[in-house]
């Protein structure tokens, strides 16, 4: 096992975590089993969660795979349903679930006169079903787990639930309006869901990532080739650190806000972790 940054100890606990199927959320997935979690990985890819599972369980800890999909709310609730009878009842969710679509993103950051009928997709060609997928698989993919999962938390002290905004909630990317839309739903249903359920034991906070590369990402960053796209030269001029993240470098903050001596009284706000980009103005 690798080392627990903060000495957070979670022996003992449940923790569920959707989109594990993924670099950030199996991370996340691996930092909650070192920590002493046992950990639920739910992804529409079942495949891939049980590859991060077996990982875990090849370390010493205990994990499972759940195939989920995160907009369905039939499904999340027989998830979590299996989730308490084999594991326990859930004691920390982390919403991982989310994403961007092509069909919801723009060619051009600036809209140009003559780029209504020009061979590229503007923000007038935008598909609303695009649009609406990413919303949903952001916001949605947060809400429903939330409600299959919170059921095994209320009334029960310690519980915490994280979700994954993003620093695009802070400033708008260009390009890509309807994640960047999505994610400051995400951070704002966090505020909302941290007062909802500050009677009951459970807090509610968010991290907010910067630039990480990932496969989800890799066309925007990256050329075919290998070399850096021109939208990578403007993140990291615009990253003080000058550098994409590690996904280890989330750790921290992770098990900080799950810490319930350290974090006890937090609740209702998103940390972001961006290499100090929303801090930038430019200048």
């Amino acid at each position: 096992m690798q080392k627990n940054v903060l000495n957070t100890d979670l022996s003992g606990k449940v923790a569920v975590v959707t989109g594990a199927g993924g670099v950030l959320c199996s991370a996340f997935a691996k930092t909650l089993a070192r920590a002493g979690a046992k950990v639920a990985l739910l992804d529409l890819n079942e495949g891939a969660a049980k590859g991060f599972a077996d990982e875990i369980t090849a370390e010493g800890g205990i994990a499972k795979a759940y195939k989920c999909n995160v907009l369905e709310k039939d499904a999340c609730y027989a998830v979590a349903d299996a989730v308490a009878a084999e594991l326990g009842p859930c004691d920390i969710l982390v919403n991982g679930a989310g994403g961007n679509n092509a069909r919801a993103q723009t060619d051009k950051e600036y809209f140009e006169v003559g780029d209504i009928d020009a061979d590229t997709k503007s923000f007038f060609d935008l598909d609303a079903n695009g649009v609406s997928f990413v919303f949903n698989l952001n916001f949605l993919g947060t809400l429903i787990p939330t409600q299959a999962f919170a059921r095994q938390m209320v009334g029960r002290e310690g519980c915490n639930i994280i979700n994954i905004s993003s620093m695009n909630a802070y400033t708008p990317l260009t390009k890509i309006p309807a994640y960047s839309g999505a994610k400051a739903a995400v951070s704002n249903f966090t505020q909302w869901l941290a007062v909802h359920f500050s009677k009951v034991g459970i807090r509610v906070n968010a991290l907010a990532p910067g630039f990480f590369s990932t496969k989800q990402n890799a066309k925007l960053l990256w050329n075919d080739d290998g070399t850096p796209t021109a939208r990578t030269g403007k993140i990291l001029a615009a990253t003080p650190m000058g550098r994409f993240g590690e996904s280890c470098e989330l750790d921290g903050a992770l098990l900080f806000l799950l810490n319930n001596e350290a974090a006890s009284f937090i609740t209702g706000v998103v940390i972001p972790i961006d290499g100090g980009f929303s801090a930038y103005s430019g200048v």
